[in-house]
């Protein structure tokens, strides 16, 4: 993986949906009447404007749009987005600019005015390549669909990584591994596979308690990401991060500023950031609905309703829950700075001898990064070691 600088990154959330996922717990919304673009994109940049009065003289090594579905997005919406960026900052002459897309049809027909528009990079939400679990989980394509939009992508981007779930309902290992050398076979170099999991207040959850959806246990769900690690590692993209697999030189470079726990603005609806001012560390976050938030940055530059210091102690177990999550794990010195403590030795040695983490030095840093069996337990290792 070249170079360990996190960089610095800049989210924007375009909040709104066709329609709404079963399982998804984001920040989207359904507006059937449409929305104001124009309007939008104007606060877009207002909410911009202030986080670049608050963090000057800083280079923009990615831009993510994300959501909702960010390929609702006008093609001259992000073209009004990515100006106001490179007017307020410094941009790398290779940023990666990245925009969240669905498969279907209508959203496709935007991809050549997408890339004009300045994004070199598509996230796909392709998310399973079966018509049944399709319908299942809600969304609005089929493969055939899919296929499609991952040929077109080809043709526009030079990146592009999709998404995919497992663990889904009467899913075998056997058809998991077949999906994924399908997956292969479309001669992607990234791609994001989560496990289904049940989130409140969502129309799984309802159908969960009244015993009408029923998951892999927890034994199968082991087994089916044990697969996809094995599936994707022998075919040359290895697991990077705990749900992410790439080709080298593939990494997505804006998740990796979140990993390496480096700095990133967020503007739209729901959005999180963490900034570094006056040398210390910020959270921000903004309202999370989308009219509320449209009135708040027209009246006063933004829809702040975080923004505050983290202690040295947040921001090192901060630190710690995200940087576990790559393989490369943490830097121990720079742990030991951000949070003005030193990691227990006695309970990395106990880590380390039941096979949860492992020390490595990269470069000439002293590093500590969960083994593949830590990394399945990942949350019970990051709290022991933040105790």
């Amino acid at each position: 993986m070249a170079g360990l600088d996190p960089g610095f990154g800049i989210y924007v959330h375009w909040p709104f949906c066709a329609s709404k996922c079963p399982y998804c717990d984001f920040n989207s919304h359904v507006r059937p009447g449409g929305v104001d673009q124009a309007r939008y994109g104007r606060a877009l940049v207002r909410e911009l404007e202030h986080f670049a009065a608050r963090t000057p003289g800083r280079r923009v090594s990615s831009v993510f749009f994300g959501g909702g579905t960010p390929s609702l997005m006008e093609p001259k919406t992000v073209e009004t987005v990515l100006g106001a960026i490179a007017r307020l900052w410094s941009v790398e002459s290779d940023a990666e600019i990245t925009l969240e897309a669905n498969p279907n049809s209508a959203d496709a027909a935007n991809f050549a005015a997408y890339a004009t528009a300045g994004v070199n990079r598509l996230s796909l939400g392709v998310q399973a390549l079966d018509d049944r679990d399709l319908k299942r989980l809600g969304r609005l394509h089929d493969v055939a669909e899919a296929l499609d939009a991952i040929a077109l992508a080809r043709a526009h981007f030079p990146r592009m990584s999709f998404d995919m779930i497992y663990a889904r309902p009467d899913q075998t290992v056997e058809a998991w591994r077949e999906e994924l050398k399908a997956a292969l076979d479309l001669a992607v170099d990234h791609l994001s596979v989560y496990q289904l999991t049940i989130e409140e207040e969502t129309r799984f959850a309802d159908l969960h308690r009244a015993g009408k959806l029923i998951l892999p246990d927890m034994d199968l769900a082991a087994d089916l990401w044990e697969a996809t690690r094995e599936t994707l590692g022998a075919a040359g993209m290895p697991a990077y991060e705990t749900s992410n697999h790439a080709r080298p030189g593939a990494e997505s470079r804006h998740n990796l500023v979140y990993w390496r726990y480096g700095e990133y603005v967020g503007v739209g609806a729901g959005a999180h950031g963490r900034i570094v001012e006056a040398g210390e560390r910020r959270a921000t976050a903004t309202e999370k609905n989308p009219e509320k938030w449209l009135r708040l940055v027209e009246a006063h530059g933004n829809a702040l309703d975080t923004d505050e210091l983290l202690t040295r102690e947040e921001q090192g177990d901060e630190y710690l829950l995200m940087g576990l999550r790559l393989t490369e794990g943490i830097d121990l010195d720079r742990w030991e700075d951000i949070s003005g403590r030193v990691l227990d030795p006695a309970r990395l040695a106990d880590l380390e001898a039941h096979g949860m983490v492992e020390q490595i030095t990269l470069g000439n840093a002293r590093r500590v990064r969960a083994t593949k069996d830590g990394a399945a337990v990942l949350d019970a290792v990051v709290a022991d070691l933040a105790a």
